[in-house]
């Protein structure tokens, strides 16, 4: 295939991709309540009614605080997790390895529905709890696959020479391995927070009567005298998506450069 015809295929991908999102922008600025092309009239008003709106408000709130939560909570776990597999030899190391990624590769609804049920057994009430504990399932897979990626690009004998020249376990863990990990646990962090503000599948069954941003859309996306402004809180929420994942994936581009040059 020719370099031509890469780039047209290319240019294809993108407007597959982008130009849905690029007319949902447009609409945000509609100053027709009725989703008509083409849009004949702009105004920024819908901005100032989402601002005002009390349900925007409280959804954008809990969304935040989930995502905070379950991104400290993958943090946590999935560094552990990943320290404990790379560093380690023991029975069924490969096994708990799969079972650490398996969460994010199964279906969203399958996840939900098993949640949901273990909350019920648990006799547990729904609530920031429960969707928090619901999004760090797929959250640590984030974080423990960066932070094992970049163990497994790094050299044991730095750890070893540490140890070596006197250090204790938790100095070798804060003046040797912590710096090493720090990119990848910034990075897994970011986009740990990003999956969990815009998740709704678990959060639906994890939810009860709370509404996070994705779900507030969903409840208000079929009321005619809403869908302006839930076009604004769409606009606003690929921003903030966007954000830590072009974060993430600069962190990890500037360290696959240095660790390169360095070579």
């Amino acid at each position: 295939m020719g370099r031509g015809a890469l780039r047209l295929a290319t240019i294809a991908v993108l407007v597959f991709l982008y130009v849905p999102i690029g007319i949902i922008a447009l609409y945000a600025f509609n100053a027709n309540r009725a989703q008509t092309w083409p849009i004949t009239k702009y105004t920024t008003d819908w901005f100032a009614a989402a601002l005002d709106n009390e349900g925007v408000r409280a959804a954008f709130g809990l969304s935040l605080t989930v995502a905070f939560w379950a991104m400290a909570t993958a943090l946590v776990l999935g560094s552990l997790a990943a320290l404990a597999v790379h560093r380690y030899r023991f029975f069924g190391r490969d096994a708990l390895s799969f079972a650490l990624i398996l969460p994010i590769a199964l279906p969203g609804i399958v996840t939900a529905i098993a949640l949901n049920s273990s909350v019920h057994a648990l006799d547990v009430q729904f609530g920031t709890l429960t969707i928090v504990v619901g999004h760090a399932t797929f959250c640590v897979v984030v974080v423990y696959n960066n932070v094992v990626a970049r163990l497994r690009r790094t050299s044991a004998s730095i750890e070893e020479a540490s140890m070596d020249l006197g250090a204790d376990t938790w100095q070798t863990f804060r003046y040797v391995t912590f710096p090493v990990i720090r990119t990848a646990l910034l990075a897994g962090g970011m986009l740990a927070f990003a999956l969990s503000f815009d998740e709704i599948i678990v959060t639906q069954f994890t939810a009860g009567t709370q509404e996070t941003i994705p779900i507030w859309i969903l409840n208000h996306l079929h009321q005619p005298n809403q869908r302006s402004i839930v076009n604004v809180v769409a606009l606003f929420l690929i921003l903030l998506s966007t954000l830590p994942v072009y974060l993430a994936n600069r962190l990890t581009t500037d360290t696959s450069s240095g660790a390169a040059g360095r070579l």
